[in-house]
């Protein structure tokens, strides 16, 4: 009986490394910019918590996105792992395949019908980023130039889910998903040498999508609702964490060292997110945004990031 039970705890964190949780806390923070960007935060009422109960329908579906697409990715990475990652879930076999593809299946379910509980504009969102998921697991990673683009539409589109709390926002602060869009072509330009070795080409680009990123941020000073000298302290902070790891995988393209890159990339999400939102809803709720970075790192420690 003991044994068995030591084999479905096995089984169980299996699965919950294929979900990535270190990953999915990030894709958290581009909810709550988007919130903030939305002014929906303008809503919240201490004394009745269910002002936040939007917020706390979206962060589920976020969940159910991330997590379902990140476990598609090894879904459709099978057969590559098997060769290049053995020690992974699905070609290790402490998951299997069909188990993993019904996994994956009702995290992006949940996450579009979480969606729905906000409004039918949230659900269309979470259903177009749940598609845009599929389609860089099966085919976009592969493309060098669109994979990137493909997956920033991801997270962008996530940071438009967040917004989708007042439906009507959209139209106006749709531009705002240009930043995370750049910024993730940069990491995963810059991965596309995780295993065998990069160029430092492809570092360059990253290095040069970076840059428009932090000018991105800086620009919304144009915005009246937006305050740039909340976020510098922010943007200091996200150059100082990326882009020495940026500048050694271009300098040396070594797979270790972009693996670094990608994993300083991933989890700075949250300071990219943090910087974005103060900027719009004061430093008090950067900060908030940012206390997501401690819990993201304390889990890459437990579970894989790239």
């Amino acid at each position: 009986m003991k044994a068995e039970n030591n084999l479905n705890q096995q089984e169980y964190w299996a699965y919950l490394q294929l979900m990535r949780p270190a990953n999915i806390v990030t894709a958290w923070a581009d909810i709550c910019v988007g919130y903030a960007a939305s002014g929906a935060i303008a809503t919240f009422n201490a004394e009745n918590i269910s002002t936040l109960l939007p917020l706390g329908w979206l962060i589920l579906s976020t969940t159910g996105l991330y997590g379902g697409g990140v476990v598609f990715n090894d879904v459709f990475d099978a057969e590559l792992d098997a060769q290049e990652r053995p020690e992974r879930p699905i070609p290790s076999g402490r998951a299997s395949r069909n188990g993993a593809i019904g996994l994956g299946t009702s995290l992006l379910i949940l996450g579009i019908i979480a969606a729905g509980q906000v409004s039918t504009v949230s659900a269309v969102v979470a259903t177009v980023v749940a598609l845009a998921a599929l389609l860089y697991d099966a085919w976009g990673k592969h493309n060098p130039v669109l994979g990137p683009v493909n997956m920033g539409i991801c997270r962008g589109g996530n940071l438009l889910l967040g917004a989708s709390a007042i439906a009507g926002m959209l139209a106006q602060i749709w531009f705002l998903a240009l930043i995370p869009i750049g910024y993730i072509a940069a990491v995963t330009a810059i991965s596309q040498g995780e295993v065998h070795g990069g160029k430092s080409s492809t570092g360059w680009v990253a290095l040069l999508l970076l840059a428009a990123v932090i000018g991105g941020i800086l620009s919304l000073e144009i915005l009246p609702i937006y305050n740039v000298l909340v976020a510098l302290p922010f943007v200091a902070l996200l150059t100082v964490k990326v882009l020495p790891a940026f500048i050694k995988a271009t300098r040396e393209p070594l797979a270790e060292n972009i693996r670094q890159a990608v994993r300083a990339g991933v989890l700075s999400l949250i300071i990219l997110d943090a910087a974005i939102a103060s900027g719009f809803a004061g430093w008090v709720y950067g900060l908030l945004v940012l206390i997501l970075l401690p819990i993201s790192i304390f889990l890459a420690k437990k579970f894989a990031v790239t």
